[in-house]
């Protein structure tokens, strides 16, 4: 009888070996696999969170810059949840708390993520399960100031008398002319201020950009002399132009003063606030043609404001207006009506 050998050479013990390896190996594929998707999945939704906190933050400022009686302007805006909501691709906001600082004109608001019949705050993850982390909280927080500009460059080279200004925030379409009286006939100065020899109301502008820089705390400005607008302003003029063609407004905040000392390019603008004024029209020279001239005439506005001629000057109204203008430092609210709003975080 044939006798049969069984050799054993510790093969099932590197099997066994093998597995174990693979195992392992295996855990640590998928710890990669969470740090790749799941992190990606955080980013996105850290991100919309971001974006949900900033826009209801904004949109908390922009009520209270309004009017703080606004019920938006509260720690209940429902303007704030919306906001969030918009922001979330899946149509999902949370925001965990709204904080307003009325004397300061500051609001924070913190947002968490949300997730459909989960629970606040918090994001499922997929492969980090293996590793024994099934949610990851994801909160963030938002930032924002609002008030009154205080330094920062013109939109554009004009300053104009507080008499012109105030009392007529909101009011009717009028003519502001070089030397003349806009809508209130006590004002003894137009934007140039009347009394200045050689003076236009054209502002000293910053090298190569059409507008110039500004401090109301220094608050002097210094007159730039001619009666056309500086060449260097065409393509602004050219864009005013195009926008409100397309049925779009042009607001802008220029600089208001309530004195002048000097004359012609040695004129002084005694600067105290910035209004915003929303543009109908201009002309700054006798050609009556862009980037000069723009809607000038009867055939655009009311006779009573066209301006055509020997005449110069930029029509439209001084209205309350909240911007997200940057560039801009700020200060407390005053009573010209223009305000901003900037995150800050």
């Amino acid at each position: 009888m044939r006798r049969l050998m069984v050799r054993d050479d510790g093969d099932d013990g590197e099997r066994g070996a093998v597995a174990v390896l693979v195992a392992l190996l295996l855990v640590v594929l998928l710890g990669f696999a969470a740090l790749a998707v799941d992190a990606g999945m955080l980013y996105s939704e850290k991100a919309q969170v971001q974006n949900g906190a900033d826009a209801a933050a904004l949109a908390v400022a922009q009520k209270c810059a309004a009017n703080t009686s606004d019920p938006n302007c509260s720690t209940t805006s429902p303007v704030a949840s919306d906001m969030a909501n918009k922001n979330a691709n899946d149509g999902l906001g949370n925001i965990k708390s709204i904080s307003l600082d009325l004397t300061n004109r500051k609001v924070t608001v913190t947002a968490g993520a949300q997730q459909a019949g989960g629970p606040p705050n918090a994001v499922s993850l997929l492969f980090a399960r293996v590793l024994g982390f099934s949610t990851s909280n994801v909160v963030t927080t938002s930032n924002v100031q609002w008030g009154s500009a205080v330094a920062g460059r013109t939109a554009f080279p004009l300053a104009y008398s507080i008499c012109q200004v105030q009392g007529y925030i909101g009011g009717a379409l009028q003519l502001l002319q070089d030397h003349g009286t806009g809508a209130n006939p006590s004002c003894n100065y137009g934007p140039s201020g009347a009394a200045v020899a050689g003076g236009y109301g054209w502002l000293v502008q910053d090298t190569g950009v059409c507008g110039g820089t500004i401090n109301l705390a220094v608050s002097e400005g210094g007159s730039a002399p001619g009666n056309s607008s500086p060449g260097n302003c065409a393509t602004t003029l050219q864009k005013w132009a195009d926008t409100i063609n397309a049925g779009r407004d042009v607001i802008v905040l220029l600089p208001v003063f309530d004195a002048v000392t000097g004359t012609g390019a040695g004129a002084i603008y005694h600067l105290v606030s910035f209004a915003a004024f929303k543009v109908t029209g201009w002309t700054f020279s006798g050609n009556n043609n862009l980037p000069d001239s723009f809607h000038n005439t009867n055939s655009y506005v009311p006779s009573a404001v066209s301006c055509n001629g020997n005449c110069r000057g930029i029509i439209g109204s001084f209205v309350k207006y909240v911007s997200l203008a940057d560039g801009y430092t700020l200060g407390p609210v005053d009573a010209f009506g223009a305000t901003i709003v900037r995150l800050t975080n």
